[in-house]
């Protein structure tokens, strides 16, 4: 399924950088994230609080819903937007909203690992490491870790967009 999502124009997004790549003063969202998680003692405490994660992301326009957005290979409905094009510093940021609490809170720790990135840096940038510090490998369903998966490559599709616009 082909997904157009430059008709978007998200409002509130986060930015983010990684430990290997931190940009001028941009929050290190990564260790960010790992250092959030390493104060919860149980995975029962890692999931209410990946919920919480997805109850403070901003909610999606329904005029953003549509079936052009949803990412293919997520078990719940994800629906994951770019600005219409890169800001002057060539960063693009990302929107995102699903039906699902869970995916919710996945979706917002990925906006913050990718928003506020350039396609170049995010084509270069590997989550899956920081996955599995956290313990989502295994800690999440099959199907759960594939939907992840499926928006990394969703991100990186409408980076590679933007990186081909951009030239």
């Amino acid at each position: 399924m082909t997904n157009s999502a430059d008709q978007s124009d998200p409002a509130t997004v986060s930015d983010a950088a990684s430990p290997a790549d931190s940009a001028g003063d941009q929050p290190d969202a990564a260790c960010a994230i790992l250092e959030a998680f390493s104060c919860l003692d149980d995975w029962m405490d890692r999931y209410e609080y990946i919920i919480e994660l997805g109850q403070a992301l901003p909610k999606l326009s329904d005029e953003h819903k549509i079936p052009g957005n949803l990412v293919a290979g997520c078990q719940s409905q994800v629906w994951l937007i770019k600005s219409a094009s890169c800001d002057k510093s060539g960063t693009i940021k990302f929107a995102a909203d699903s039906d699902a609490h869970i995916v919710r809170g996945l979706v917002a720790m990925l906006l913050e690992l990718f928003s506020g990135r350039t396609p170049e840096e995010i084509a270069r940038y590997d989550p899956q490491p920081i996955f599995a510090q956290l313990g989502l490998d295994q800690h999440l369903s099959p199907g759960r870790n594939s939907g992840l998966l499926a928006m990394v490559g969703r991100i990186k599709e409408l980076a590679r967009g933007a990186e081909v616009r951009r030239r």
